[in-house]
């Protein structure tokens, strides 16, 4: 708990003013009896049996403010906030003076209710009594500083209507066991999460969405869990790698490491830890995979920091190792402890727990968005009632951007902590996205190829991300809403694939599948250059059409021996010798700007067939864009 009500309120004062409403000495002793009785029980743990006692002692002394107070200590520690409140308030009618001291545990609950500006008013009143010692004081004015920040942000964010309503994912991925720190795959459709087995072992559970809900839950398959503990894990975007938390294995590093497993035709695969510079001798923590799987967040209390615990950023290497973790710096990490990252589908919106920032009281969560110098910028918190007077756990979003999961111990939970789900605020969700996935095969065999595929933002020109594909040509990739992409991919041996994807007006949380052919090096193989732009009737190339070129000049370079033509089209609008003149002088436009970059010329051809070659019908607008292009043929390897 983010602060615990402790049963004897005597930390905070040096002892009760007391009035003439109220005379302990003449409470009923049968009541004192049974109320002492009450103390001994709530002090094994046993509050159901305690409240029972000391609600015998209230039959026979309704004026016992000691019972009522007591019994407002034991719904607290139970985050029984509405009763705990009823009963502080029951001891304030019957002699304020004797119960003063006991306003701060009351505001405390009340804004465990989500009565902020009602808490506000009890601690002030708490810190106005003259008598207070100073821990007392340093108490109250913390809280007075999470209740001003509480009525603030609800005035700010105007979050009245908001609706929290957590669904408990069920019997089949709930038991009486504790289940936590939930995972989920891109689509949406498998669930990864902790739980501790009989109370002390924790291993990996999976389940997968059915038409009628959740599957039931099974122990991940092959050499994954053991009997070590197992747990703080995060499943790959595409479902094909888990990274997670190890903790006092033989082989660590440290007290908890990071360790890696894949998954196999014959289930996921012997852990591996990812040793250094990832871990060190001290803390590794709550790993997040970026969607292109480029990127691994974690968090670690490694000298150096912030504060305790800090989020670091470590970078996939082409060899495939990992680089030096970086820290996020002070735009995310605090003198406090900063944990759990998570990163969202759309690779721009960060969510992570943090006592060091101003919130709710502990760990509350928050939300930062990547901005356009890749720093981490825009931090909000959560708000109430996602965040609470309580310690928040880890949170993920899933790619549609509304549905978080997380773990807790409500009302109806089947045992301790359980899976939930609920929607999130409109102002604290991510950005919308849609995805795509694939296969990048051999044109002439269709054998899958792995490769790194490339995307670009053809607006900025900028390369956005690169996904590896697994080892039979598959990927999967996430994708920010709003934008138009050219997807590239290179691989030696073959002629390099660029094609463009007006996603700027697709609807968020949509699905499109592109298969990617590679074709084979080798006389007469031919490929479409689709990002080479000219204005209309020009043939001076637009800045836009350089980074395709460039690939052009790799491919000729990793390639000493081939020799190519440049093929220039047009459509059929307009005179036929206008056409066959303007797509000659775009191939010679392409050739020259090669030659420029060291290319030599006999190498190159390059050859104007205006119209004659269409591959597209000329009567529609897009059959008409298909036809002007510029393509590539490899004349003689």
């Amino acid at each position: 708990m983010k602060y615990i009500i402790t049963l004897f309120y005597c930390f905070l004062v040096s002892g009760f003013c007391f009035a003439q409403k109220y005379n302990p000495g003449k409470v009923n002793k049968k009541a004192i009896n049974l109320y002492n009785l009450g103390l001994d029980e709530a002090q094994n743990g046993n509050f159901k049996e305690a409240l029972r006692l000391i609600d015998q002692a209230l039959q026979l002394d309704n004026t016992y403010i000691d019972a009522y107070l007591t019994k407002a200590g034991i719904y607290g520690q139970m985050k029984d906030y509405a009763n705990c409140i009823v009963n502080y308030e029951k001891s304030f009618d019957i002699d304020l003076e004797y119960s003063k001291d006991y306003k701060l545990p009351y505001a405390i609950n009340l804004a465990g209710t989500g009565q902020f500006q009602k808490a506000l008013a009890a601690v002030n009143e708490f810190l106005a009594t003259s008598e207070l010692n100073e821990p007392s004081r340093r108490a109250g004015e913390y809280r007075k500083r999470t209740f001003e920040f509480a009525v603030r942000y609800e005035r700010e964010q105007n979050t009245k209507d908001y609706v929290f309503a957590p669904q408990n994912a069920g019997d089949s991925v709930n038991t009486t066991d504790l289940e936590y720190y939930p995972s989920v795959t891109v689509d949406g459709n498998t669930l990864v999460f902790t739980r501790r087995v009989k109370g002390h072992n924790e291993d990996f559970f999976e389940s997968e969405r059915t038409p009628g809900g959740w599957s039931k839950a099974k122990g991940m398959d092959g050499d994954i869990n053991s009997n070590f503990n197992e747990g703080a894990q995060n499943i790959s975007q595409d479902g094909e790698w888990l990274i997670f938390t190890g903790c006092n294995f033989p082989e660590g590093l440290g007290s908890c490491d990071l360790y890696f497993s894949s998954k196999t035709k014959k289930g996921w695969s012997t852990p591996e830890n990812l040793g250094e510079p990832v871990n060190t001798e001290f803390w590794e923590s709550a790993p997040s995979l970026s969607p292109d799987k480029r990127e691994l967040y974690f968090s670690s209390n490694r000298p150096g920091g912030f504060g305790g615990k800090d989020i670091y950023v470590s970078r996939r290497l082409p060899n495939g190792g990992w680089s030096e973790p970086e820290n996020l710096g002070p735009q995310i990490n605090t003198a406090g402890d900063e944990s759990c990252p998570f990163v969202h589908a759309d690779n721009q919106t960060l969510y992570f727990t943090s006592n060091g920032l101003l919130g709710y009281g502990g760990d509350d969560l928050f939300l930062a968005k990547r901005q356009a110098n890749d720093q981490w910028d825009s931090v909000k918190n959560l708000g109430y009632p996602i965040n609470t007077i309580e310690n928040e756990g880890s949170l993920i979003v899933a790619s549609d951007g509304k549905t978080a999961y997380y773990a807790s111990d409500r009302s109806d939970t089947r045992g301790g902590l359980d899976i939930y789900s609920f929607e999130l605020r409109e102002d604290v969700r991510p950005s919308k996205t849609l995805w795509v996935s694939g296969k990048v095969f051999d044109k002439k065999t269709t054998e899958g190829l792995p490769s790194a595929v490339e995307l670009i933002d053809i607006a900025s020109g900028k390369a956005l991300l690169k996904v590896q594909t697994d080892e039979t040509g598959n990927y999967l990739i996430t994708l920010p809403l709003g934008k138009d992409y050219a997807f590239n991919v290179n691989r030696k041996g073959y002629l390099f694939y660029s094609r463009n994807f007006p996603f700027s007006q697709k609807a968020p949380d949509s699905t499109y599948v592109i298969n990617i052919p590679l074709q084979p090096v080798e006389a007469n193989a031919s490929v479409i250059l689709n990002n080479i732009f000219f204005d209309v009737n020009k043939y001076e190339l637009k800045p836009e059409s350089l980074a395709e070129l460039d690939k052009v000049v790799q491919l000729l370079n990793d390639n000493p021996g081939i020799r190519i033509r440049i093929s220039g089209h047009t459509d059929n609008t307009g005179k036929a010798a206008d056409n066959l003149k303007l797509s000659d002088n775009r191939a010679k436009s392409v050739v020259a700007y090669l030659v420029s970059k060291g290319v030599q010329a006999e190498r190159l051809q390059s050859k104007g067939l205006g119209s004659s070659v269409p591959i597209a019908d000329n009567t529609t607008e897009e059959g008409r864009t298909q036809n002007r292009r510029t393509e590539l043929t490899i004349l003689s390897k």
